[in-house]
This record gives structure tokens, C-alpha cells and sequence, in this order.
């Protein structure tokens, strides 16, 4: 490929061939930039290239700086390196049990399927007798299913058994703890201390105490631990249990993966955007939100206005509509993060947790504290 002096890349590109005084040898090609007529450009040492003698590939109105090279060197062994350990993979996949909460359906009944797949041993926790049915029918012989309700200890203790049961000796390669709610949520003046511990039961307390049950079997195999989170954990966005409780899965995620680091177990956290689960629950959100409206005592009601109350549920509602209907974002990284011999500390799989929530989460206080309280509507008490 040849190249262009700098002579030409110091020059205006509209300027006319004939004032442009040629000591290399020449090359005729038309100016990209304007489409004007054709110019006589030297041969040199720029970093203008010419891909033919007709044809000028990347015009630009000054020379490079000199750290281009060094700096696009890097980009491509950053690209190359982060290819190489998505697709260095763990050996022996198929030997390998996976045993995931929240199976019924979302993201826990598509990884299912996806580790099935791959060929993975998948022990699949459902809620419901119903759930596990379908799911079993639905995959191979290697997935088995239990009935598991992470709020009773005894139902942990039980499945924790079961799993014991089936891996023996080599240990349980990974645990995807995925089982959550978010409802009830909304202004938390508007909700009770049981509607906190309802979320937080599943969202939390339940996934600390699988953990527990399963980390003796995850250190003998040297395994992961996944947990989902949300970007609920990263900026407390609404009201309610869900936020409180992603935030304390955050940090119990960070405080055992400093811990069993010692013992070659890898810890990851999933922190999804906006998806569409069925822990949206299915009644439509505007209702639920009139009942909650409705139980309130009146000093309450007045203080926020029916105004607050309508402006509020239509913002909530536009908020879930707009949500990703396609999971399998979510899906593959919790997949990356079973099968991958390096698999990351954080996942964020949705361009709003980009975009959005982690900018704001890592801006100070008071300027996501303005940025947020645009999004809400003002009380009728409003100050």
C-alpha cells in the first residue's frame, strides 16, 4: 500500500493540483473529502494511504500523531486478549455438574437448556412441581430436577443433600444462584417492613444460605459460584426490597470471592439491565400499584396527590415496557461464566447498565441524586 507525504496532509485538500508543487513522484487520485477533482499527491513517508491510483482510503486534514501506532499496537492485543480467554475454555465440560436456582423460567430455565446443550450434568432447582416437569421434558436425560424454596432451611438443607448425592467425590463445579423477586416495589413510604422482608427473604437471605450449604462441595471442586445480581445493586433506582437486597448480594459476592480465592474458587456477579421476567410477576403493574395506592392512609395519600400517583405509575409502566425481551444477553453470561477458565468479576450484559446505571453509579452522590429526581414527579406536599 502506498503512502502519502506529509506536504499534501499539511495542505488544504480542496486545493487546486497545479499550485501544488511535486518533487516525488506522483499519484492521481480524487479528494474523498469534498468529491472535488482529482489531485496529483506525492509518495512519501505520511500516514495518509492510497489503497490504488485511483482511490484515496483515508483522507485526513493533518498528519498523526505519533503515538497512533503505539496506541492502535495496544487496542489489538487488548482485543486479542480478551479473545483469547472468552474462548479459552474449561476442559472436560461434560463431567461437570452445574446446579441452578430459579429454574420455572427467565434466566435460569434458558441456561438450563443452554448447559444441556454443551453437554454439560445440570441440577436444576425449580419452585414449582409444575416448572420442574416441563423443564425435565423439555431437555435430556442429563438434567435433573428438585423442588426447591430458598425462604425454608429445611428445603435448602434437603436439596443440598441431593446434590451431594449426585456428585460425589468430584465436587460441584458451579452454583448459579438465580432464584429472585421484585415485587412488591415502589415509593418505600408507600410499602410495609413485610413487604422488604418478602423480597429480601428470597433475594438475599435464601442465596446466602444455598451458598453456605454448597460451598463444601464448590471447594472440592475448585469451582464458581454465579450470583445475580442487577443494576439495582450498582444505583438504588426504585423503592422496595429488590435494590436493598441486590446491594447486599454485591457485597456478599465481593466478600466471598476475596475468601475462597485461597481455595481456587471463582466468584462472578451477573448485573442485568432491564429484561422482561416473570419477576415482573403477571398482573399488570398499574394495578398492582392501585392496590398499593389504596391500602395507604389518607395523611399519606394527600401528601403525594393523585397526581404523584398517576404521573408515578405511568413512569413505572413505561420503564417495564421498554424492558429486553431477548435474555439470552443475560443468559451467555452466566454461561461465560460456568465454562470460561477466566471468567470475570462482574458481567453487564444491557446497554443501559452501560449507558446508564454504571455512569451514574459511579458519579458523585449529588449528581445522581439531581439526574434521578427529574425522572420523578413532585408531590403535592413538595417543598
Amino acid at each position: 500500500m502506498l503512502q502519502v507525504g506529509p506536504e499534501f496532509l499539511a495542505s488544504n485538500c480542496h486545493a487546486d493540483a497545479s499550485t501544488y508543487k511535486i518533487t516525488e513522484r506522483l499519484i492521481q487520485g480524487p479528494c474523498i473529502c469534498c468529491k472535488s477533482e482529482k489531485l496529483s499527491l506525492p509518495v512519501g513517508s505520511g500516514s495518509c494511504l492510497l489503497g490504488s491510483e485511483d482511490q484515496l482510503l483515508l483522507p485526513f486534514p493533518g498528519p498523526i500523531p505519533w503515538t497512533t501506532a503505539p496506541m492502535a499496537a495496544l487496542t489489538d492485543f487488548a482485543f486479542m486478549y480478551r479473545w483469547f480467554k472468552n474462548c479459552n475454555l474449561v476442559r472436560n465440560l461434560s463431567e461437570k455438574y452445574v446446579f441452578i436456582t430459579g429454574c420455572d423460567s427467565g434466566f435460569g430455565n434458558l441456561l438450563a437448556r443452554q448447559l444441556v446443550d454443551r453437554g454439560m450434568r445440570v441440577l436444576a432447582a425449580c419452585l414449582t412441581e409444575e416448572g420442574a416437569q416441563k423443564l425435565q421434558q423439555d431437555t435430556s436425560y442429563q438434567l435433573q430436577t428438585i423442588l426447591l424454596d430458598v425462604t425454608k432451611t429445611e428445603s435448602i438443607k434437603a436439596a443440598a443433600q441431593w446434590v451431594r448425592d449426585q456428585v460425589g467425590e468430584q465436587g460441584l463445579w458451579a452454583l448459579v444462584n438465580n432464584a429472585g423477586v421484585a415485587l412488591p416495589s415502589g415509593p418505600n413510604e408507600w410499602l410495609t417492613k413485610e413487604d422488604f422482608v418478602k423480597v429480601i427473604n428470597v433475594n438475599l437471605v435464601g442465596l446466602i444460605e444455598v451458598t453456605l450449604n454448597m460451598l463444601p462441595m464448590i471447594k472440592k471442586a475448585r469451582g464458581r459460584v454465579v450470583n445475580m445480581s442487577s443494576s439495582g445493586g450498582r444505583v438504588a433506582v426504585i423503592g422496595g426490597g429488590y435494590c436493598v437486597s441486590k446491594f447486599g448480594v454485591e457485597a456478599f459476592s465481593d466478600s466471598i470471592r476475596r475468601e475462597l480465592h485461597f481455595f481456587g474458587v471463582k466468584v462472578s456477579i451477573i448485573e442485568p439491565g432491564n429484561y422482561r421476567t416473570s419477576i415482573l410477576g403477571q398482573e399488570a403493574l398499574p394495578s398492582r400499584m392501585k392496590k398499593l395506592w389504596d391500602r395507604l392512609p389518607q395523611e399519606t395519600r394527600d401528601s403525594y396527590g393523585e397526581e404523584y400517583f398517576q404521573a408515578y405509575t405511568e413512569k413505572l409502566d413505561n420503564l417495564m415496557q421498554r424492558a429486553y425481551t431477548n435474555i439470552s444477553n443475560v443468559t451467555n453470561s452466566m454461561e461465560h461464566a460456568i465454562v470460561s477458565r477466566s471468567p470475570r468479576i462482574r458481567y453487564n450484559p444491557g446497554l443501559d447498565v452501560k449507558l446508564l446505571y454504571i455512569p451514574l453509579a459511579k458519579l458523585p452522590a449529588s449528581v445522581t441524586d439531581f439526574i434521578l429526581s427529574r425522572y420523578l414527579p413532585r408531590p403535592a406536599d413538595s417543598v
